[in-house]
Parts: C-alpha cells; structure tokens; sequence
C-alpha cells in the first residue's frame, strides 16, 4: 500500500508514526503542510517538496494550496491519505476530493478550535463528512466527532501509547542522585509551556505547598512562550533552589526524569489521551492532573493518582499535599499504574489499530462506501 502521511508540520509523534509504518510492508510518503524547517525522516519515508505554507499565513494561502495538492496526488498515486490535524490539513485533502481519506484528530483541533467560531465549525463538518475513517485517541474526541456527524463505526479510537519497554519502572534515577534530591518528595511537570498546559498554575501550586513541606522539589522540563514568565515565578518567590528547569528532554533521558520524580503533575486544561501521561504511568509514576474529559478516561482518583478542579490552584495544593504524604497510598499507585499501560498504552499493540483503520477505509473504497 502506497501511503501519504500528511501533517503540519515535523513533530516527534509525526517522526514516531512514520517510523513506524516505514517499518510495515507500505510504501509510506510524507507531506508537510509548512515550509519552516530542514526535516530529517526516519529510513524509508520519502519527503514530497510542495510550496507549503509559511508559519503564520492564513486561510487564503491555505486554500490556494488545492491545486497543488492534486499535483502531489498525482505524482504519489497514494492509495489512501493520512491526515491531521482536521483543520487545514485533512480539510485541503476534502476540498481536493480523494479517498479513501484518514483524518485523524490530534485532540486540540476538536476539542477546542472546531467551536472557535461558525467558518471552522463549517471547515470541521465539511472535512468529518469527507472522511472515510476517523481516528482519535479518546472517547471525549469520539463523541465531538458524532457531534459533527462522524457515525460510530467510522471513528476508531486509538490511544498512541509509548515504549513499553523503553518507558519502565525498573531502571536509573540518576538525575536525582545529581541533584541531591534522594531524600526530598520531588514533583514533575514536562507539559509544554504554553498557556493550555497550566504550567504556571503548577509552579504557583508548588510554591504554596512548598510552604508547608519545605522538602518538596520540582523538576520542571520543556520549552515554551511562557518560559521567561515561569522563570520569573520562580526567581521572585525564591525557590531557585527547589526548582531544576531542565528544558527539553531527549527521548532517551525521559526514562530516567521520571523515574527520578515521585509524582507527575499536568494541569492542562484540554487533552485526549496524553503521551506524557502515558509515560508517567508506564514508569509507575502517581500522577495528579486535571479533572478534564481526556484525563478521567485514565485516572480514577485515589486508584491511579488525584484529580484536582482544573485551573484551581489550591484544589491542586490540597491534592499534592494530601498524597505526597501517603507513602503506602503512593506505592499501591506505582503498581496500579504500570499495569494500566500495559493493558491500553501499549504503543505497539494500540499501533494495530491505525493498520487496521487503513484497511477497512479502503475497504469502504472500494464498496464505494463513504
């Protein structure tokens, strides 16, 4: 099968799911919607060159682009296209008329930008009636897709899940033994720093736990418009000292970041299934996170960790005072944890999905079913 995998832009998911696809039998092609990076792709993915997008340009470049995608079908004959996000990328797919059409969400897109205004609500419908097969990784993004028409048995839910292998208890911690923190009750926050992401409501919520339990520390990792912000947060409440900021992490070095920390925290306030969650939990991490749709399809407070009211910083104080002080509560959590991503974040079981969600989108191609 010839497959053109069309996104945004290069992220490290997108690197990950082409890798892997490289590695079945399919021809596998990618397509970037924007121009605004030298790529390097895993061995046996092909990069097609198009004019693209320049980040920032709008829908008027965006839709002058039709024409040029029907060259690059053309010149790829894929025998079916996988795109996301559904706005822009799966919606320029739509307009120029193929199938059998993969359009998969990648949370946010439905979640938060298909209701910003009626033009991309129409864009979302007008896209989601196109599409042969959807696919996303939560029951929240299911069911906002039935809301734009997507019937049941055309959405597949597939959690991206992790390494298994790679992600795991058992193993170093040795960014704790550098840091001096082998007696401390250290705290992780690796969401990116953006305003979605409640960072800054994670740091403000540490400060104040830090108060009361002057032996907390905060590992705090990635990158971020509102980094010189949260740096800030940390200099003028004075606890440099309790804080590492470790920018971003390798996905080798991700292991042992975890299994340095006693408890993940995300405050964001809108996910799917996240792949740091995942991570977390696949290293027998407790997590406390946010009480949104994404985060209770994976967390039942009290068993896997603690939900807090999202974007309130002392229902988030009150949670991480509470369980960090529960030894025993937080070792039944740790094995909990593991197991719950070896039964649903297993990437290469959760992998098969997307196989086979290409498959029964041709098969609806050629019933001529859409």
């Amino acid at each position: 099968m010839r497959i053109l995998y069309f996104t945004r832009s290069q992220s490290p998911h997108d690197v990950r799911f082409t890798k892997a696809l490289a590695q079945t039998t399919h021809q596998v092609f990618v397509l970037c919607l924007e121009r605004d990076m030298v790529r390097q792709w895993p061995e046996g993915v092909t990069e097609i060159k198009w004019k693209g997008l320049r980040p920032g340009q709008g829908w008027g470049q965006t839709l002058r682009l039709v024409q040029q995608l029907k060259k690059v079908i053309v010149e790829v004959r894929p025998d079916l296209i996988h795109a996301g996000p559904i706005q822009r990328v799966a919606f320029l797919v739509a307009l120029a008329g193929f199938h059998p059409l993969i359009s998969m969400s990648w949370g946010t897109d439905l979640l938060l930008e298909a209701d910003q205004n009626p033009f991309w609500r129409w864009v979302t419908r007008f896209t989601l009636e196109r599409t042969d097969i959807m696919v996303g990784d939560c029951i929240i993004v299911g069911r906002k897709a039935a809301s734009f028409g997507v019937s049941p048995d055309r959405y597949k839910m597939f959690p991206w899940g992790v390494d298994l292998a790679h992600f795991k208890p058992e193993g170093s911690a040795l960014l704790r033994e550098r840091l001096g923190w082998q007696d401390k009750m250290v705290l992780l926050s690796n969401r990116s720093l953006e305003p979605l992401y409640g960072v800054e409501d994670v740091v403000n919520a540490f400060i104040l736990s830090a108060q009361s339990n002057p032996d907390l520390r905060l590992l705090l990792y990635s990158k971020g418009s509102q980094e010189a912000r949260i740096q800030n947060l940390i200099h003028v409440n004075g606890v440099e000292d309790k804080v590492y900021f470790g920018g971003l992490a390798s996905v080798e070095e991700l292991p042992d970041v975890y299994r340095s920390a006693d408890l993940y925290l995300s405050a964001s306030h809108s996910d799917g299934s996240s792949v740091s969650l995942m991570e977390a939990l696949a290293c027998g991490l407790p997590v406390i996170v946010s009480d949104i749709p994404g985060n209770q399809e994976w967390v039942t407070d009290g068993e896997h960790g603690r939900l807090f009211a999202d974007k309130n910083i002392v229902s988030l104080v009150e949670k991480i005072l509470k369980t960090e002080s529960d030894t025993g509560v937080l070792l039944k959590m740790k094995k909990k944890n593991r197991e719950l991503a070896e039964q649903r974040a297993d990437w290469k079981m959760n992998f098969q999905v997307l196989l086979d969600a290409y498959n029964l989108a041709i098969e609806y191609a050629r019933k001529g079913e859409r």
